[in-house]
């Protein structure tokens, strides 16, 4: 009879022997539900707890100020993923109708989130800033086919806004600032190009400003003065020397 034990805790958890219940119903990432404040009057109109900066979420696939593809079709994101959820297929780019300012362009491109961890590894391994990760997290499949998301639903629509998609939850914001990280490194670890734009800009958003809080915005910091006016200034013709 040892083995009814087992169940021994589970009945005591019951409400009828003065259990209490540990679970609660899904906040949907709001303030009041997470609080557990089901009655709150202001439940309804309940805003959602700000994201942070860097979350990893729904990817989206960007295009250049005019129109134009960012993905070369390389499938280096594909190589680098370790889930390996990115199938990308390159092809040549029509003489007369060229997609990507490239030889090639993403011909198909496809995400399985039945996979992907949100490493963010396949935006780092991107030369072009083609793919990176937008902030929803709340999309819910009612089937497998679905959680494959292909090209078409990955780019960007022509206001350089991510596809709605009818089993996604968007409440605003949520790819306003996409992968910010990649605006924060520096070429070669050297923190004299911290905060220095070194990226292409983005149909419907312009060239994205870079995220604060680094070195050489900073100024003074435990680590000395920055070195932020030492570092070379590049234009159109190249580096001032």
């Amino acid at each position: 009879m040892g083995y009814l034990d087992g169940f021994l805790v589970t009945i005591r958890q019951h409400i009828l022997f003065g259990g209490k219940r540990v679970t609660t119903e899904y906040s949907g990432g709001r303030g009041a539900r997470k609080k557990g404040r089901a009655t709150d009057p202001d439940v309804d109109h309940d805003t959602k707890i700000a994201k942070p900066e860097r979350l990893h979420g729904r990817h989206v696939l960007n295009r250049y100020e005019d129109g134009m593809e960012k993905c070369i079709g390389c499938e280096l994101c594909a190589g680098v993923c370790p889930a390996k959820c990115i199938y990308v297929r390159g092809a040549d780019n029509p003489i007369d109708d060229p997609v990507s300012p490239g030889e090639r362009y993403g011909f198909v491109y496809e995400i399985n989130y039945l996979r992907c961890i949100h490493c963010d590894l396949c935006v780092e391994a991107c030369p072009t800033e083609a793919i990176t990760e937008s902030k929803l997290f709340e999309f819910s499949f009612t089937n497998r086919a679905d959680a494959i998301y292909t090209k078409d639903e990955l780019l960007v629509g022509d206001d350089g806004r991510a596809q709605r998609l009818p089993w996604e939850l968007w409440t605003g914001g949520e790819d306003d600032h996409t992968s910010a990280w990649m605006r924060a490194t520096s070429p070669g670890g050297a923190a004299e190009y911290e905060g220095r734009v070194a990226w292409s800009g983005e149909l419907g958003f312009g060239v994205r400003p870079p995220e604060l809080g680094q070195s050489a915005d900073r100024g003074e910091s435990d680590l000395g003065p920055s070195r932020a006016d030492d570092a070379p200034h590049f234009d159109e013709s190249g580096p001032d020397r």
